[in-house]
């Protein structure tokens, strides 16, 4: 699905679920799970914008279009491999506030990448989840899931990008997350024949943020907030 037409429909959701709680009936929320076509998204922050380093030409001639967006973060990529997870969830509902919730969803994606033996860990000062050059050098190599996120009256909307079978090439065109001199990868590049199918890594994904999740509504359930 094109990124505007996407965004349309987490708005939508987004909505759904703001008048769910409004109504006193709050509901937890919704996963969306898409593939774009090529695309590179630019948020508002200020230095955004000078990390396209490709010309009108070369993006052209590359088949990516340009979107601006209103997560956070800075500039990505998005394309055809990648899974692209929206959560629209009630972080209220949840008692979760950004930092707990960022952390939530770099769990979730950290587990589904160590599924199939890939180690992947945080990065203490950038946000996403990063591969290690081995199992005993855990300092963080190259990303290979980047996020950003928005919320509304502390419902969230965007999310995260997992590269499966990414064209890597495309990252080229930009400055990944505005972070000079960090590699970017992939499941294929890193597990080579092995890579799980797009369809493996999506219910992968979906039971492991199903775990968290129902793992923040049984701390709300004992604490006597829902």
């Amino acid at each position: 699905m094109a990124y505007a037409e996407a965004l349309a429909v987490q708005r939508d959701h987004l909505e759904e679920v703001l008048a769910a709680r409004e109504s006193g009936a709050p509901e937890i929320g919704r996963v969306l799970l898409v593939e774009h076509p090529p695309v590179i998204t630019i948020s508002a922050r200020p230095d955004a914008a000078r990390h396209l380093v490709a010309d009108p030409t070369t993006l052209e001639s590359s088949g990516v279009r340009v979107e601006q967006t209103d997560r956070g973060g800075d500039i990505t990529y998005h394309g055809p491999g990648q899974l692209v997870v929206y959560p629209i969830l009630d972080l209220n509902t949840l008692g979760l506030r950004l930092h707990d919730y960022m952390r939530l969803l770099e769990s979730a994606t950290i587990d589904v990448c160590r599924q199939w033996g890939v180690s992947a860990v945080r990065d203490p000062v950038a946000t996403g989840v990063w591969v290690t050059r081995d199992e005993a050098d855990q300092t963080p190599h190259a990303k290979v899931c980047a996020m950003g996120v928005r919320v509304r009256k502390w419902v969230s909307m965007h999310g995260l990008a997992l590269n499966v079978t990414t064209d890597l090439s495309h990252f080229q065109l930009i400055v990944p997350c505005g972070l000079v001199g960090r590699p970017v990868t992939s499941l294929q590049q890193v597990l080579g024949e092995r890579c799980p199918a797009m369809a493996e890594v999506k219910q992968a994904m979906c039971a492991s943020l199903g775990r968290r999740v129902r793992d923040r509504v049984e701390v709300m359930r004992k604490n006597g907030r829902n």
